[in-house]
């Protein structure tokens, strides 16, 4: 594979930095140590922080408005990754101002408990909670119910696939449409060949991985075939929202990405997967210093739009 030169030297960047692998530190360390280049803060129409209520505690939630006045919006529901352990609102700031922009759509980014403190499935019940409250209380945000969508990157698209499925069990609430950006859909399965081409040198590695999931699980005996941990586990996902999937060549996660695409594409959802060659999972965090990341966003950003704001024809 040859990597996009954008992603190239800012991966040599980041080898001069001499920073330990995640995995070697503690989480409160590990968490001090991730960092994604935010580039400038991209201005919207109006950003809050509240709280809103969780199963057992608030969640914190920043609300993105976007610069285009509106009497009520579409929403995306947004989770952020980082493993399940690392990452918040703040570490994907940037993405969700992009979207909000891109979309013209309220962006409301969940700051879900974090593993190991909080284990497998505290970030589900928080992330579903989220989701739920914004269409129960939908005026409080502006936001139409009928346009909620969710999304999020690596373990935060995992959520979002979680939170589709389990929508669909549960019958409520309604979402309209998954962005899945880098997700991690197979966990326990045997090692894809991305993740073993990928293990090392290309930002995430498997061992990096290993150490989130060990983090975020309560043991391979008791949470294996769970599919609220891994979506691809879901023996019927047909009826689900429209997804857009979004995976990165030198990613170890790609293949299970992929995987979950034409998982859904065989049981009649519509999908579209795109895959950005030359480049390494987080690329779309890392889109001031990416270019093939500010593509992926505004690939995003009109997915969203064209779900949002669907075209009438005008034919009878």
């Amino acid at each position: 594979m040859s990597l996009d030169p954008q992603t190239k030297m800012l991966l040599d960047y980041l080898a001069s930095l001499g920073t330990p692998p995640l995995e070697t530190l503690t989480p409160e360390l590990a968490r001090k140590a991730f960092q994604l280049p935010q580039g400038e803060i991209e201005p919207v129409g109006k950003v809050e922080d509240r709280k809103i209520p969780g199963p057992e505690g608030e969640i914190p939630v920043r609300i993105y408005y976007p610069q285009e006045a509106q009497t009520r919006y579409p929403a995306l529901i947004y989770y952020h990754g980082g493993g399940w352990v690392v990452g918040n609102i703040d570490s994907h700031d940037n993405i969700c101002r992009a979207l909000t922009n891109l979309a013209n759509c309220v962006t409301i980014s969940v700051d879900y408990r974090l593993a190991p403190e909080h284990k497998f499935p505290a970030a589900v019940y928080d992330c579903y909670a989220a989701v739920e409250y914004v269409s129960e209380h939908a005026d409080e945000f502006q936001v139409d119910p009928e346009r909620i969508a969710v999304g999020g990157d690596s373990a935060g698209g995992n959520l979002a696939a979680v939170i589709s499925n389990l929508a669909q069990d549960k019958q409520t609430p309604a979402i309209c449409f998954q962005l899945l950006l880098y997700p991690a859909t197979n966990i326990w399965g045997e090692p894809t060949p991305s993740m073993l081409e990928n293990a090392e040198g290309y930002f995430l590695t498997r061992g990096t991985m290993e150490w989130f999931l060990d983090c975020y699980s309560n043991g391979e005996e008791e949470d294996k075939g769970n599919p609220l941990l891994a979506p691809i586990l879901y023996k019927n996902v047909s009826g689900l929202p429209p997804a857009l999937v979004i995976t990165a060549e030198c990613d170890p996660l790609r293949d299970e990405g992929e995987l979950y695409a034409k998982k859904l594409e065989d049981a009649g959802v519509k999908v579209e997967l795109v895959r950005y060659d030359g480049t390494i999972h987080g690329f779309m965090s890392m889109a001031s210093v990416i270019g093939l990341g500010k593509a992926a966003l505004e690939k995003s950003g009109l997915a969203l739009k064209e779900v949002f704001y669907p075209v009438k024809s005008s034919i009878k």
